[in-house]
């Protein structure tokens, strides 16, 4: 069925424009930034067609890496571009929301929702940088490497540098694994080791370094060797 012959008050974006964005369903949210179909097949059509291919769940659609996002029937590079778009809008939104200078990092849970913004979605792997300061309250966030799918480079003087320019006490690292488990390698590891020994030459403290992949998140904070 084509859109034009729904009803109007069926179609996407007269539905929208009459009720409000929050009377939609994902699907006529998703058709309205696809505007056109597919061989016989409606822009609402295609849109849940999208969605049930990924188990009916945002998380996972936002998850496609782009070329793939691409390469599925009916959609081709400017229908994937919007979406893409849209769904890029929605992380920056939420980075924004999880912004508060007076907040206080308690623990590895409100680090990981803080963070997990930054990394919804990635297929390739970054590290960040939380720079806290004596009350373990957010300087800022920063990114400090982007690399490729399962690799990225952690520049031990570049966050030492920073740390000093901001007058951190604590520093939190964060990477991700964009399609692996989050449990940390041999590599991960190692650098953990390194930065924490380098920063307390500075009187500045690793109090974490968390690992976020696509299942939750690992804490090396959490494990009680960490300290030791």
């Amino acid at each position: 069925m084509k859109m034009k012959d729904l009803c109007k008050e069926e179609r996407p974006r007269e539905k929208m424009l009459a009720s409000g964005s929050k009377a939609m369903s994902n699907g006529e949210l998703i058709a309205i930034l696809l505007r056109t179909g597919y061989k016989g097949e409606s822009a609402l059509d295609l849109a849940q067609r999208l969605l049930s291919e990924n188990n009916g769940k945002l998380a996972r659609l936002t998850d496609i890496p782009v070329s793939k996002l691409c390469s599925f029937k009916g959609m081709g590079q400017n229908k994937a571009a919007s979406l893409m778009a849209a769904f890029e809008l929605g992380r920056r939104f939420m980075a924004e929301c999880t912004i508060d200078s007076n907040a206080v990092i308690t623990g590895s849970r409100p680090a990981y929702e803080m963070l997990l913004p930054h990394f919804k979605g990635l297929d390739h792997e970054e590290c960040w940088i939380v720079f806290l300061d004596s009350a373990n309250r957010v300087i800022s966030r920063d990114m400090m490497s982007s690399g490729g799918s399962n690799s990225t480079v952690i520049d031990n003087k570049m966050i030492i540098k920073m740390a000093l320019e901001k007058h951190a006490s604590g520093l939190i690292l964060a990477h991700n694994h964009p399609f692996g488990s989050s449990r940390p390698g041999k590599a991960d590891i190692r650098q953990t080791q390194a930065l924490k020994e380098v920063a307390g030459a500075f009187d500045i403290s690793l109090l974490d370094h968390i690992v976020i992949s696509q299942d939750g998140y690992y804490s090396f904070a959490d494990e009680e060797n960490y300290f030791l």
